[in-house]
């Protein structure tokens, strides 16, 4: 099996702070989501993003980020195995994500020999 890298994508910093109720089934439908996978033996690993970063260039800070005029930032990621880009882009299509706006990209994992 090949490995693959699901990056999780949010559009700006919203102003629809979740409440807790919200919150909890947010998080109830991403549990399911990667339980499902993880009991099907295919899932590597998965964490989420914290909101604060900075972007480096040259080895220079240029921006701390994300900030709200970012269009999308990166909140997390999961890295699953499946046979084949196919398989692991209809594994992808069940995120949750997507009931927020969010986007997902789907990215093989590339192994060099050591």
């Amino acid at each position: 099996m090949k490995q693959f890298m699901m990056i999780f994508r949010n559009e700006g910093i919203q102003e629809h702070k979740p409440s807790p109720e919200e919150l909890q089934a947010m998080m109830t439908q991403w549990n399911d989501w990667l339980g499902g996978i993880a009991a099907q033996d295919k899932l590597v690993g998965s964490e989420a993003l914290g909101a604060t970063g900075k972007l480096l260039k040259n080895k220079e800070v240029i921006s701390d980020g994300p900030y709200a005029e970012v269009k999308e930032y990166i909140s997390g990621y999961a890295i699953i195995k499946a046979d084949s880009f196919d398989e692991a882009v209809e594994v992808s299509k069940g995120c949750p994500i997507f009931a927020n706006g969010g986007t997902l990209e789907v990215r093989d994992v590339m192994v060099f020999d050591q």
